[in-house]
């Protein structure tokens, strides 16, 4: 049993971001007493699951610069992609016997699909225009002309283009690496869970954990991912908003036929986080990703249909040698999905308590950009007069990136878009207004339900329509305790 102890610095989560802030704020000061809590296994966590894409401008999408919340996010990802080069250098000096967490692809290609809709193609349009405004190197490639792909007839790529510096690593290693860093750097490692904070006079002073120790601490950072929800619970109403799991399920492989990727090959990301990818992982193996369903509640597991679309995408889409290809192990996360989608990070409204979670699908890539930001203020170092991350402040109302109007309008484009990948074809009397129809008023019920005009992104829209209704009432209750608040 873990006994009593205290801290200067307790950090609930040991996946990459946890490890990630751990390793920077020691480095920037040795003599912080620093303890982090989270289960050995690590179960479910997205950070063991993740194909680990350092991908910046292959996720930009068409609304990407359409508010400055969306713009602030860019900017964490093109930090942290500057980052990765000397982070992993430092992570192997510091940890020294560790093996160096190469990367294992340089270059990411990005093929659109001939089942995508005008969705894709702003997506890819907006991915160039971002890379010419930013100096960002890409080649334009010709879709029909990748010898390495073999996609079923109908479902050739009808665009691509490839962009050098962008890639993969191998996040098992790179957790190896972060884990080997703490250790040298002296940080206690506690593997148990953070069932509770602990708060005196209004400021949060420690954390109970789950063998029932306590852990005393001058700040506690909250990093534990889709599961810091039941943690948020616990705060006043209206305080941090709620916390969703979005499920995402991959594979790795081993090839039997047809030639392995020699790089990053994905999709470009459509409306709900929809898309594909592979990321070659060595001698003839692949990462095969992801699945994105997003819930209120804990899912018991992925459904199957999910993982059958899945599987079909990427033989239908990308490879039709993929149907041979061994399977070498499954793998399971939940990404930490805000309600607005956008990150937690920085100072919590009670004195004490900080935020480096809710990064949905970009935890890993911003990982050492978010460590950095983390770190500066758990050092007391001076930050920027004009911090460009306090959009993302913990104690926000949930960010609001267009009308309610709007938000029901993509709910039903997602569907449509779903609906096609999957193989939907209407005789030609027919279009699919009716069934965006549906899809709009769906949507405009999961508002009501919630009982606050608020503009959520589809994918969460999603979520609210599948939620039992005690769900729905806690996030109801958290939007009208957020809305009183002056």
């Amino acid at each position: 049993m873990v006994k009593d102890m205290t801290a200067d610095v307790v950090i609930a989560g040991n996946g990459v971001l946890g490890l990630s802030v751990a390793v920077e704020s020691a480095l920037r000061d040795p003599a912080l007493r620093i303890a982090v809590v989270g289960p050995q296994a690590r179960p479910g966590a997205a950070s063991v699951a993740a194909g680990a894409m350092l991908n910046c401008f292959a996720e930009v999408t068409r609304r990407t610069g359409e508010h400055p919340a969306s713009g602030a996010k860019f900017a964490l990802a093109r930090e942290a992609a500057h980052l990765w080069p000397a982070w992993l250098e430092r992570l192997a000096e510091v940890g020294r016997h560790a093996a160096v967490p190469v990367r294992v692809a340089r270059g990411t290609l990005v093929v659109l699909g001939a089942r995508s809709t005008d969705d894709g193609v702003g997506s890819m349009r907006a991915i160039r225009a971002a890379a010419q405004e930013h100096g960002e190197p890409f080649q334009d490639v010709d879709p029909y002309g990748i010898g390495f792909l073999e996609p079923e007839a109908g479902d050739q790529p009808v665009d691509a283009l490839y962009l050098e510096n962008e890639g993969a690593v191998d996040a098992r290693r790179v957790l190896g690496a972060l884990d080997a860093a703490a250790s040298g750097l002296g940080v206690t490692r506690v593997a148990d869970e953070v069932t509770s904070l602990v708060t005196a006079r209004g400021a949060v002073t420690g954390v109970r954990l789950f063998s029932g120790a306590t852990l005393e601490a001058g700040a506690v950072v909250l990093a534990a991912g889709a599961a810091t929800g039941h943690l948020i619970e616990q705060l006043p109403p209206g305080t941090v908003q709620p916390m969703l799991n979005g499920t995402g399920v991959a594979l790795d492989t081993q090839r039997v036929r047809g030639e392995a990727v020699p790089y990053v090959v994905r999709t470009p990301t459509l409306v709900g986080g929809c898309g594909l990818h592979v990321v070659p992982l060595g001698d003839g193996a692949e990462y095969l990703g992801a699945t994105n369903h997003v819930r209120v509640d804990v899912p018991a597991g992925p459904r199957l249909g999910l993982v059958q679309a899945l599987l079909s995408g990427f033989i239908a889409q990308f490879d039709r040698n993929i149907a041979f290809s061994a399977v070498r192990c499954w793998h399971y996360g939940l990404r930490p999905v805000t309600l607005d989608t956008f990150p937690l990070l920085g100072r919590a409204p009670l004195p004490g308590l900080f935020f480096a979670t809710g990064t949905y699908r970009d935890g890993f890539h911003s990982s050492p950009a978010i460590a950095r930001y983390l770190a500066g203020l758990l050092t007391g170092a001076a930050g920027p007069e004009n911090d460009p991350y306090a959009v993302f402040a913990p104690g926000r109302r949930p960010i609001e990136t267009m009308t309610v109007d709007d938000a029901a309008e993509r709910f039903a484009e997602m569907a449509l878009l779903v609906a096609v990948e999957r193989g939907m074809r209407l005789p030609y009397i027919f279009d699919t207004e009716p069934i965006a129809t549906a899809c709009r008023q769906l949507a405009r019920e999961c508002v009501e339900r919630l009982g606050v005009p608020v503009a959520l992104a589809p994918e969460v829209l999603g979520a609210v329509s599948e939620a039992e209704a005690d769900r729905v009432r806690q996030v109801a209750d958290y939007l009208g305790a957020a809305a009183a608040c002056p």
